[in-house]
């Protein structure tokens, strides 16, 4: 069951089929450059459906964040074959950054995730230049950890946050 979370600014609830365009969209653009992108839609509907089967398999996975009624970005929890740790991560759409959706959003997710799985620690990977999602790990209590594993392809360009149970 995947789960509908609240905040006082956010709904964070399933993908729907329809949210694909504005994810790939999103995904196409220089914005997803920090996650490895642009992709083409191929590529976007492989990381879509992913966020979406992730909790059919681990039981966590991704949300859409919708903020004011509109589809805003998305946070999550992933766990692919080449992440040694499950990760949170976020993204926001053009448009509805500088609003601290991506803390607010995260802070959800991992309360509700360290809530609802035995998981201790969750990780965050995040680009070096990226310093916008370096402040969100932070926010969120993010650690960076230098000797935690790194995704397969990641370098010296990511730094790995860790978020403990029971931080803030």
């Amino acid at each position: 069951m995947i789960p509908t979370l609240q905040t006082k600014r956010l709904t964070l609830r399933p993908y729907r089929r329809d949210d694909f365009d504005t994810y790939a969209a999103f995904m196409a653009s220089e914005r997803a450059c920090y996650m490895g992108g642009p992709f083409d839609r191929d590529k976007a509907w492989a990381w879509f459906t992913n966020d979406v089967a992730t909790w059919a398999l681990y039981g966590f996975g991704t949300l859409a964040m919708v903020y004011d009624g509109k589809l805003a970005g998305g946070v999550g929890l992933v766990h692919p074959p080449h992440f040694p740790e499950p990760e949170c991560g976020w993204f926001v759409f053009d448009g509805f950054d500088g609003l601290g959706l991506a803390t607010e959003a995260g802070r959800t997710m991992l309360d509700h995730t360290f809530a609802t799985t035995d998981l201790a620690t969750i990780v965050s990977y995040v680009h070096v230049e990226n310093a916008a999602s370096i402040r969100v790990a932070e926010k969120l209590g993010g650690v960076r950890d230098p000797n935690a594993a790194k995704a397969d392809g990641d370098g010296d360009d990511t730094f790995v946050f860790r978020h403990m149970r029971g931080a803030a």
